[in-house]
């Protein structure tokens, strides 16, 4: 059944446009993800599906007794009013009378809230936008509309919220940036991309796929015009005679394909050269550092002395010490024993939670330009416009009003401001909240190749997977534990203890018990592909390279073209595989090596 349909959708922001005649659709029971750069209007959509904001042009058409729910990213409340009477008395209805307030009080509890009757005017923001949370949770509604609603939620808490989202029945429509959490949740998504709305029935991962097919197919368009282009543009420089109707239409498809053959701009994909300046012997070490308020400890004798190249997670529940240590290591807080000792050469970049201040009357390349016009990188020296560019701001926006940006472009650029200093040790504070996945990504490469020391606070799962080596997590009363590896090497290493406890207590076996083990070795089957399989992929990729030389010279045979295409086609996707088998057999192989059991 269809719930709300939104029809040739308009809309503008200032003077740039957003969505250019776009439809969308929702139906019971969906579950659907918002994805694209900011900037490009992904809150602005979700404000027009709520009715809080009205399109330039288009309508929305909502079915009869159809309740839509929305929460901003910022939400605001009324001055005044306790927990309580934001999330239960404005949600109570005859339905819910007798369930509401338990229901509620469960969630509350969930998200670290004991005072139900506290007001909301003394909560931080992180505790507001909870607070806003669950009353989103709890309203009785036909479509929960979510602005990043992982936005300041500890990694325990994402994860009660994904399985809570994924047992829901109703529709829901979210923007999120965390992309595990939407691979999870959701089973469509919609990408807004230059004006245009692209709609995909899968998850996240099937998405990233489809996209990267769309924009192969995009380029290959683009390549089969260009050659076509070529030959027209030969015929007319023999001279056409205007005045015959074959060559009118001859010159009228010339004319055609020169204008829509433009090569087609793919987001998110540049390399970023990284800025960084020289670390010498000396780093940055922490001796015996501890530091709490009133009874609270928060940091209990942490030391460590951090290596070059060191990528460095901290994970743990909101206000556990995490921002305390790191806002310590820059001097912004003094600690109550231990010291932080700094190299001679130590230089500290400091993304943090907030946003600094930004002048909403300097443009943006000036803001910029203030930290540095040209930076020196591995590829030499890059100027402020160029760094601009790769990090997603166009000539235009470059010139633009920093008050005509996004929430999400402000975090953007102040993000690049950061870089641009060339730091040789950088702390991230949650640096995912507010980015766009092709940020992200854009960030994730820069910091793979960045030479210097990494801290890194966050709750986004996948972006320390990317990113981290080794993480602390805080365990309680200011201890610091490590685990090697990303996020999820860290689940898996809580993990193993509590089952094999609950193995041995299920099926009751007793300490003396021994377990027969038999030595890892091949089979037959996988001694045989082991020793053939790099043969067959370097066969692959040959042949991968020759159909491409082929589409190419076919750019005007469309019947070949396309056979050629699906050829090509099909030998990525065996390479697919037997790429995974080759790892899978190397893998294999190293621990037979190592005499495994």
């Amino acid at each position: 059944m269809n719930l709300l349909t939104g029809k040739g959708i308009r809309k503008n922001f200032t003077d740039k446009l957003l969505f250019d005649g776009v439809d969308f659709g929702i139906e019971e029971g969906d579950k659907i993800g918002i994805v694209g750069i900011n900037g490009t209007g992904k809150s602005t959509l979700l404000r027009i599906l709520a009715g809080e904001e009205q399109p330039d042009q288009g309508e929305v058409v909502k079915g009869n007794q159809v309740y839509v729910r929305y929460l901003p990213q910022n939400p605001e409340f009324p001055k005044q009013m306790t927990i309580y009477d934001y999330v239960v008395t404005a949600n109570r209805t005859e339905d819910n009378e007798w369930s509401i307030a338990g229901d509620s009080k469960a969630i509350l509890h969930v998200m670290g809230f004991e005072d139900e009757n506290e007001v909301i005017d003394h909560l931080s923001g992180g505790q507001k936008k909870k607070v806003a949370l669950a009353a989103a949770l709890m309203a009785p509604c036909d479509i929960l509309l979510l602005d990043e609603p992982t936005n300041h939620l500890n990694s325990e808490m994402v994860l009660w919220l994904e399985n809570y989202l994924i047992q829901r029945k109703k529709a829901l429509v979210m923007v999120t940036h965390d992309r595990y959490f939407l691979d999870r949740v959701c089973k469509k998504m919609v990408e807004i991309d230059k004006g245009k709305l692209y709609h995909y029935q899968t998850n996240f991962a099937g998405f990233l796929e489809a996209k990267a097919k769309r924009e192969d197919q995009e380029l290959a368009t683009y390549q089969k015009n260009k050659n076509i282009l070529r030959i027209e543009l030969e015929w007319m420089r023999r001279g056409a005679r205007a005045r015959a109707t074959k060559q009118k239409a001859h010159i009228q498809r010339y004319e055609e394909l020169k204008n829509i053959t433009k090569a087609p701009v793919q987001d998110g994909k540049v390399e970023v050269s990284t800025v960084s300046s020289r670390l010498g012997k000396k780093t940055l070490e922490l001796v015996d550092l501890s530091k709490g308020y009133g009874k609270g400890l928060l940091i209990d004798g942490f030391s460590y002395a951090f290596r070059k190249k060191d990528r460095i997670g901290f994970v743990g529940p909101n206000g556990c010490g995490k921002t305390t240590l790191m806002k310590l290591i820059m001097g912004l807080e003094q600690p109550d024993r231990g010291e932080v000792i700094l190299g001679p050469t130590v230089k500290i970049g400091y993304f943090s939670q907030e946003n600094e201040y930004l002048d909403p009357k300097k443009r943006v390349i000036d803001y910029i330009k203030d930290t540095a016009e040209y930076v020196q990188t591995e590829d030499g020296s890059v100027s402020a416009s160029m760094m601009l560019e790769r990090f997603l701001f166009d000539g235009a926006l470059q010139y633009s009003l920093i008050e005509k940006l996004s929430g999400g472009e402000k975090r953007r650029l102040y993000l690049l401001k950061v870089l641009m200093e060339a730091p040789n040790i950088l702390i991230l504070d949650e640096p995912t909240n507010d980015l766009d996945i092709q940020t992200l990504a854009i960030l994730e490469d820069y910091l793979e190749r960045f030479p210097g020391i990494l801290l890194i606070v966050s709750h986004d799962r996948y972006f320390l997977d990317k990113t981290a080596e080794r993480l602390f997590a805080f365990e309680g009363d200011g201890r610091l534990r490590q685990y090697e590896g990303g996020y999820s090497d860290y689940l898996e290493a809580k993990a193993p203890s509590k089952e094999v406890r609950e193995k041995v207590e299920n099926k009751g076996v007793g300490k003396t018990e021994k377990v027969k083990t038999t030595k890892l070795r091949f089979s037959w089957q996988e001694q045989k592909d082991y020793e053939g399989i790099e043969a067959e992929i370097e066969g692959i990729e040959e042949r991968i390279a020759q159909l491409e030389g082929e589409i190419e010279r076919a750019a005007t045979d469309f019947v070949k073209l396309n056979r050629l295409m699906e050829e090509k086609e099909e030998q990525e996707r065996v390479l697919e595989e037997k790429m995974e088998r080759f790892l899978y057999l190397s893998d294999l192989a190293e621990r037979i090596e190592k005499g495994e059991g």
